[in-house]
């Protein structure tokens, strides 16, 4: 959202950002450079707390959130809100009652759907309370914004108003995630030239499939091919503590690295991955793939029969694809890609074309200019 607040703002909208400092990938340098230092109250959450501290850092943040940008924003004029939580919706729709302003809502991901489907939330009475929460959000909403065609298939049943629904992509800064060398400072200084490399860069949390690449690991020792894990997350020490245990000497865990590094980290790998769970691709769409193929790179999916994720990689021809949870069929993906090797830059070409031509900041921003100018002329009758 900081990339569209940006592109925003060349297009004449004057942005103001209300927002918490994030609990994951989050540098010391990136710290103290926030305007907000924690306090007694504050916003930041670690990231080893349990899910009930987060619930409640969550709470926390609505409410100083309600207060700060009723008394500290000034005059705002329409309130853009992405989802993840859902309830930022609420809070959304609320700030925006104190201006008389209208509330577009931006589904990044399906909510309560994804946390059923990853079996985070279970309770009935819970799920039914979401629910309609879910469906609130959308009534009071001016507009709602998803992020793909198969997203608007799934929310619109749910009392969505007609002409309310939008569907626009995230988009890529292609200026900045573009092909580089192979050999490039990063792939020498963790030397990433030797092997075939195989990357995943992303959030170490519960969506990812890892213990797929893991086991694929374990049954590829006797072939050339190196893992590399570049992020941080939930379930990072869970990461390291199994690395260790299976003496993966083929698995290769970087940590954290900064966004301006993303172009030579996709640049060092000869295959990327984006190994996600079961089900958590119905509810939620990976969007670093579109980083992953600007830098035309081919990919390796874990994705759900029938999902967007699995449509793109078949119609692109830009990779591959293999069932969630399938730590044997993630093995033959990789050792096939490597008997297959040629064809990968190929493969990655195709993506890439694909990324260029629908995905720029530009076309993206020129979107999101419609929708709000439509809203604040429709506001203004």
């Amino acid at each position: 959202m900081g990339d569209l607040a940006t592109e925003l703002e060349k297009r004449g909208h004057k942005v103001k950002i209300l927002t918490a400092t994030p609990h994951y990938n989050v540098t010391e340098s990136a710290l103290e450079g926030q305007p907000l230092k924690r306090r007694l109250a504050g916003l930041v959450y670690h990231k080893e707390e349990k899910i009930g501290a987060r619930v409640v850092d969550y709470l926390r943040f609505h409410l100083l959130s309600l207060i700060a940008g009723t008394l500290l924003l000034g005059r705002f004029d329409v309130v853009l809100a992405p989802s993840p939580p859902l309830s930022v919706g609420v809070l959304a729709w609320l700030l925006a009652l104190t201006r008389g302003a209208p509330a577009i809502y931006n589904v990044q991901e399906i909510y309560p759907d994804y946390a059923v489907h990853q079996g985070v939330m279970t309770n009935r009475r819970l799920v039914a309370a979401m629910q309609r929460l879910e469906r609130f959000v959308y009534r009071v909403s001016r507009k709602i914004v998803v992020i793909s065609p198969w997203f608007a298939k799934i929310i619109e049943p749910r009392g969505i108003a007609a002409g309310k629904l939008e569907v626009i992509p995230n988009f890529v800064d292609t200026e900045l995630y573009r092909p580089l060398p192979r050999d490039n400072e990063f792939s020498r200084a963790h030397d990433l030239n030797r092997e075939f490399i195989v990357l995943y860069a992303g959030n170490i949390g519960l969506s990812q499939d890892l213990e797929s690449v893991l086991c694929a690991a374990e049954n590829l020792a006797d072939v050339p091919v190196r893992f590399v894990l570049v992020g941080d997350g939930v379930r990072t020490k869970w990461l390291l503590r199994e690395i260790e245990a299976r003496k993966l000497r083929n698995v290769s865990y970087l940590g954290y690295q900064s966004r301006e590094k993303m172009p030579q980290i996709n640049a060092s790998c000869d295959l990327a991955m984006i190994p996600m769970k079961a089900a958590s691709t119905r509810d939620t769409f990976p969007s670093k793939i579109y980083t992953i193929l600007a830098c035309g790179k081919a990919v390796l999916v874990s994705a759900d029969q029938n999902s967007e994720l699995e449509w793109l990689i078949r119609e692109w021809h830009c990779g591959r694809v293999i069932p969630p949870d399938d730590g044997a069929a993630f093995a033959t993906a990789v050792r096939r890609a490597y008997d297959e090797r040629a064809a990968l830059d190929a493969e990655g070409e195709a993506g890439r074309l694909q990324v260029l031509d629908r995905y720029s900041k530009e076309a993206v921003g020129a979107e999101y200019d419609r929708v709000i100018s439509d809203v604040l002329r429709k506001s203004s009758v």
